[in-house]
């Protein structure tokens, strides 16, 4: 039976736990934009040309 309270206290701990993180999530802004990442990717650098060429065997 102890272990049945134990579990159970267990359970209860870890969705608190992981509803705060969603509150977290939520606050810092992290579900603000879900669309933009996928376009991002696709954007430009224009910025970042300034890699060495690879030498040639």
């Amino acid at each position: 039976m102890y272990s049945t309270y134990f579990l159970i206290f267990i359970v209860f701990f870890l969705g608190f736990a992981a509803w705060l993180l969603f509150v977290w999530a939520v606050k810092s802004g992290q579900f603000e934009d879900p669309e933009a990442p996928k376009y991002r990717m696709l954007d430009d650098d224009d910025e970042d040309d300034n890699h060495e060429p690879l030498p040639k065997p």
